[in-house]
């Protein structure tokens, strides 16, 4: 289990771009080169997806013991609410379990905060229940949407099925600020065309996904959502519900599953979004990133975390764009 409490870890390195957003001048090549050889200090700051934050915080974990003078803070706010603190420059890192939202880029611009994006893995989206619910074990997509909808009706299991129990589904749904809620909606609205989760005296919010998982294990009657990685290390106390794909297949999330797609519509990517200044302006940023993409980074501690690699060549791409956006 993850501790929501910020997380404060001596660490350093450079990172890996997906998708370059206006990228400023950036540090000379030979410079960051020259930088790679040193020891440094300072601080990383980095917050957003408790969904990202086991592979950040493993990551940073893993290079303190290469860079123990900087240290790296991992806050747990939210994909949303991490965005709130990058697009006003409160942050050089920003976890997301979703891609950034037009509003979020123009409040990014309004405060000149130029920003790239980083494709670092791959989650399946995972509903879970009580390891004592033996009644339910898959749902389709439209189930899904008509149980967590916005306009949903369903307020007794046996709303679902009548041969269900005839007890009130109490839900544990991420917050507001969540981008594993936003990922939600988008099924959802796709499937039953509500534009937001049911919101009812019935439902505990939370963008911490250890709050969802402890109301989970310790309700029969409960229902929810969160990241694979929370499912994967908590086996013993949720269980996962099977969801009937494209094919009409119903299947369990799996790093197999989320890597060749039959895991759908729930397998999704994650990002982090760097600060472009940061990385060109602090040596501690840059190392940290570029640690991040390495083959002791996050590729290191993947399987360790619960989460997929993004397809093959990806981070081979994450490192030639970094290298473009350092040389300007």
């Amino acid at each position: 289990m993850f501790n929501k409490s910020l997380v404060v870890i001596s660490v350093i390195v450079l990172g890996a771009v997906f998708f370059i957003a206006c990228a400023p001048a950036a540090a000379p090549v030979a410079e960051v080169e020259e930088a790679t050889m040193a020891n440094f200090s300072g601080d990383v700051l980095i917050d957003g997806s408790s969904t990202v934050y086991p592979i950040t915080v493993a990551v940073a974990e893993e290079f303190s013991v290469v860079q123990p003078d900087v240290r790296v803070s991992v806050g747990l706010s939210g994909t949303g609410g991490g965005f709130k603190k990058f697009c006003i420059g409160e942050t050089d890192i920003s976890d997301a379990s979703r891609p950034i939202k037009d509003s979020e880029k123009e409040i990014c611009a309004q405060n000149k905060i130029e920003w790239t994006e980083f494709l670092v893995a791959l989650d399946g989206l995972t509903v879970m229940v009580n390891p004592e619910n033996d009644w339910l074990t898959k749902l389709s997509p439209e189930q899904l949407g008509q149980i967590l909808g916005t306009n949903s009706t369903i307020v007794k299991w046996s709303d679902i099925d009548p041969s269900f129990p005839n007890e009130n589904i109490t839900f544990f749904i991420p917050d507001p600020d969540s981008g594993t809620r936003d990922y939600m909606i988008e099924v959802v609205e796709d499937f039953v065309g509500d534009e937001d989760l049911r919101q009812d005296e019935n439902t505990t919010f939370s963008s911490d996904d250890n709050v969802l998982l402890d109301g989970i294990a310790n309700e029969l009657y409960s229902f929810g959502f969160f990241g694979y990685a929370y499912y994967i290390n908590n086996t013993d106390k949720v269980r996962a519900v099977s969801v009937v794909n494209e094919a009409g297949v119903a299947i369990l999330p799996s790093d197999a599953t989320v890597q060749d797609g039959s895991y759908n519509p729930l397998a999704r990517p994650l990002f982090i979004y760097a600060n472009n200044a940061s990385a060109s302006t602090k040596p501690q940023v840059a190392e940290f990133l570029k640690y991040y993409i390495s083959e002791d980074g996050a590729s290191f501690i993947m399987s360790d975390v619960g989460y997929s690699m993004p397809p093959d060549g990806t981070y081979e791409t994450l490192n030639d764009n970094l290298t473009i956006l350092l040389a300007k």
